[in-house]
């Protein structure tokens, strides 16, 4: 290369980019001894962090944690076998470590140095339904107009353990990190928001999820609102409008001098649909306005509530400053996640039957919104493998009966119900139906996974079948899921 090449203005002039001074390292020893106000053994790097020995990578830097019943410094050998560089410890040992009086503590004071040291926009998001499917439509938006520099929280990891580790294993040069926050209880959001201080903070929905602990809707909206403690100054609050709560989200938000963004059907939405339509793949195609104009994109997802997902995507791309047009090609090519709508072609007699994976989750909104996406998936027969909602406490028996109407309306062939919650939607099927209501419904009801799986056996699933499962995580649908696609 000639030297009047090496001078043109295109190279000079390059231009610098602040982050290009932050490590590309995630962490080497001396800084997380710093972070954590511990002591280094030896000197090393990580490219990661961890807190399960058995997901430990090469390169990990694994957190000895310790539980009422478990001490994650039993595993440290196993972590090292699977390629830990080093681990955070409360006792000398013989692998690279670092030295602390409390390993929680240690993981906490971490997350808050990856936060203290980042310069990316941070999106968090929370909600009754749809928390961790958005937070992963967002972090794919914010992906692609980033070119891989976004961040996220991964699998459910919501809790106050699993937002510090999140937080810990956010790169330097981060342009973008989305957090999923959950509780169980009043105040739990509010100390893991204080962690994240989002410059934007999405509610999606508010249903009675937890209702057994929190005791009202007005308070299940608090609860969820406490999200808006930890946003940043000038921060954006993101809220659905097509929720009785929303002029309640609406002055939480404000009393913490927050900008509200709102989204949905009303008219003074920010994000304001204007129209969706069934698209060629299932999903739908949806317009929708905001101040700037109007776009026009595709949601792979089938379901009506994956529109109104769409919306709050939209408008935390927006508030965060990211690609609209990103999120439009990012929404229309996500494919369902594991126990919250996968979609799996599974073996039958004469061909393949569609198994839709919602085996994760449940509360009476997402189970509503699911069946009436079964009722609209084209098939042979409908089968619903419904599991109990748990924590509705005394609420639980009318919101299982409840399902009768939703089921009724989707058109379902056989429904297998799973758990003892469920046996009030029995006594409700095995009602005499009006003719209003349509056909009634054949069903069975069981105590396990295990007894649902041979009644679906015994019921015989056969080609253009469709199959919903979908329960609270610990009815065990999951393995009934594996069992169906194991031989797929």
């Amino acid at each position: 290369m000639s030297a009047a090449i090496l001078r043109h203005p295109a190279y000079v002039e390059w231009p610098a980019d602040p982050r290009d001074r932050l490590p590309l390292t995630l962490w080497d020893a001396k800084s997380i001894a710093e972070a954590v106000g511990g002591t280094a053994s030896h000197d090393f790097q990580v490219a990661g962090v961890e807190m399960d020995s058995r997901d430990v990578v090469n390169g990990d830097l694994f957190v000895a944690l310790k539980g009422e019943a478990m001490d994650g410094h039993r595993f440290l050998e196993k972590a090292f076998a699977n390629g830990a560089a080093g681990a955070i410890v409360d006792r000398p040992v013989d692998w690279p470590h670092i030295l602390v009086e409390d390993t929680t503590e240690a993981l906490k004071a971490l997350a808050r140095a990856a936060r203290a040291r980042t310069e990316a926009r941070i999106i968090g998001v929370t909600g009754s339904v749809g928390k961790t499917g958005v937070k992963e439509a967002i972090f794919a938006a914010l992906e692609r107009a980033s070119r891989g520099a976004a961040h996220r929280s991964i699998r459910s990891y919501n809790n106050h353990v699993g937002v510090p580790l999140s937080l810990a294993r956010m790169p330097a040069r981060s342009r973008f990190g989305i957090f999923e926050m959950g509780m169980n209880n009043a105040r739990e959001i509010e100390g893991l928001t204080t962690q994240v201080r989002p410059h934007v903070a999405v509610i999606t929905t508010i249903a009675p999820a937890h209702i057994e602990n929190l005791g009202s809707m007005e308070a299940i909206a608090a609860a969820k609102a406490e999200i808006f403690a930890g946003l940043e100054p000038g921060g954006t609050a993101v809220i659905p409008t097509d929720t009785p709560y929303y002029e309640q989200l609406k002055s939480a938000a404000e009393k913490v001098g927050a900008r509200v963004m709102s989204f949905g059907t009303a008219r003074h939405a920010d994000m304001r649909l204007l129209d969706a339509i069934p698209s060629a793949n299932g999903g739908s195609l949806v317009t929708c306005e905001f101040p700037e104009g109007r776009l026009c994109y595709t949601v792979a997802e089938p379901g009506e509530h994956w529109v109104a997902n769409s919306l709050a995507v939209m408008a935390a791309v927006r508030a965060a400053g990211g690609d609209l047009a990103a999120a439009g090609l990012a929404l229309a090519e996500m494919g369902g996640l594991k126990g919250r709508g996968a979609r799996h072609g599974i073996p039958a007699p004469g061909g393949k039957a569609l198994l839709i994976d919602e085996s994760y989750n449940a509360n009476p909104a997402s189970m509503r919104a699911t069946l009436a996406q079964l009722g609209q998936t084209p098939s042979g027969r409908r089968i619903a493998v419904l599991g109990s909602m748990k924590e509705l406490g005394d609420f639980g028996p009318k919101f299982h009966a409840g399902l009768a109407e939703p089921l009724l309306a989707a058109d379902i062939d056989y429904a297998v119900l799973v758990g003892d919650e469920m046996g009030a939607l029995a006594r409700e099927l095995g009602k005499p139906q009006s003719d209003v209501l349509g056909k009634p419904i054949t069903w069975a009801h069981c105590r396990t996974a295990e007894e649902a799986i041979e009644l679906l056996e015994n019921f015989g699933v056969v080609a253009g079948d469709a199959v919903l499962v979908k329960g609270s995580n610990s009815v065990g649908l999951g393995r009934l899921v594996d069992h169906f696609t194991r031989a797929g």
